[in-house]
């Protein structure tokens, strides 16, 4: 749902109320004039945000597996600022927007089946998402099929942002976990009554995570994933959404990962999540502008920081 949480205290309530009147403003506004603003934003935040700027470059070579040259950094980060803000404006805009336009705008490319006939076993499925697109655009989109997905967000402050923002998506059909020990067993229950379970995989935010190889180089991610489709038996798709063409958003979801038990559970979750690891890098490599990954997100990126 978010990058960082706000701090508390006077700061915290700052940004709470900073937050809701964008995105009340957001929801209130002509589209047009949402996203010509949001754009604005994004130029800003491009010219700006050195750090940032300096840390995407790093994870572009990444996925690129090239050398750039001070254009192309510069061409992607520009677009890269402005897909995040184009995700910041959907955002705040998707409580308000009509199911018929829902529709309209979101179509699956391909995979549909996989979650149809997992959904149809009974036994859950897991998508395993990448920071990429609007991922919310697609949770709305399923809620309407009837499938409404249960998602994990870290906790904010003050808790009024969080509220706020747990209100804005489950107004159009996702249930929010807050990210804390007893989450685990509201997904565990999910899944076992058949639901679909959405988590956001491709950065370790609580720092315990499975050590994989990604995009060549070694770091962790989340194991969440791999131990819930090991523990239930859920199907363990990797998914994504992309923004585009034009308004409208694309979803792909990929073949079921292998979770079958193997060996123990530590070294099947190690496995899983290296799969899993593997196919978030095609996802991400289709669009890497719209991945909304600006901070450290392997061992040298915080080594070289210092």
């Amino acid at each position: 749902m978010t990058d960082e949480p706000a701090s508390g205290g006077a700061r915290g309530q700052a940004s709470y109320y900073i937050y809701r009147s964008l995105g009340t403003a957001m929801k209130l506004l002509p589209e047009p004039i949402s996203a010509t603003a949001a754009s604005a934003v994004s130029a800003v935040l491009s010219a700006s945000r050195h750090d940032e700027r300096a840390m995407y470059a790093r994870h572009l070579k990444r996925v690129l597996g090239r050398e750039l040259t001070d254009a192309e950094v510069r061409d992607w980060t520009r677009r890269a600022f402005q897909e995040y803000a184009r995700y910041w404006m959907e955002g705040a805009r998707m409580s308000g927007v009509r199911p018929a336009t829902i529709r309209r705008r979101f179509s699956i490319e391909s995979g549909y089946e996989h979650l149809v006939e997992h959904m149809e076993r009974g036994k859950g499925v897991i998508m395993a998402l990448p920071h990429i697109g609007t991922w919310e655009w697609g949770g709305a989109w399923l809620a309407l099929q009837g499938y409404p997905m249960t998602a994990v967000a870290e906790p904010l402050e003050p808790p009024e942002l969080y509220q706020w923002m747990v209100a804005e998506r489950e107004a159009i059909g996702i249930t929010i976990v807050k990210l804390e020990p007893k989450a685990s067993g509201t997904l565990l229950r999910t899944l076992r009554s058949g639901g679909l379970v959405g988590l956001l995989c491709d950065r370790d935010l609580v720092g315990n995570g499975v050590e994989v190889e990604f995009f060549g180089e070694r770091t962790t991610l989340p194991g969440g994933p791999a131990t819930l489709a090991l523990r239930t038996g859920a199907a363990l798709l990797p998914t994504a959404v992309f923004s585009g063409p034009g308004l409208h958003h694309t979803g792909v979801i990929m073949a079921p990962v292998d979770t079958e038990r193997t060996d123990s559970l530590r070294a099947d979750v190690s496995r899983v999540t290296q799969a899993v690891a593997k196919d978030l890098e095609a996802l991400i490599r289709r669009a890497p502008d719209q991945w909304h990954l600006f901070q450290p997100n392997w061992p040298s990126d915080s080594a070289d920081e210092k």
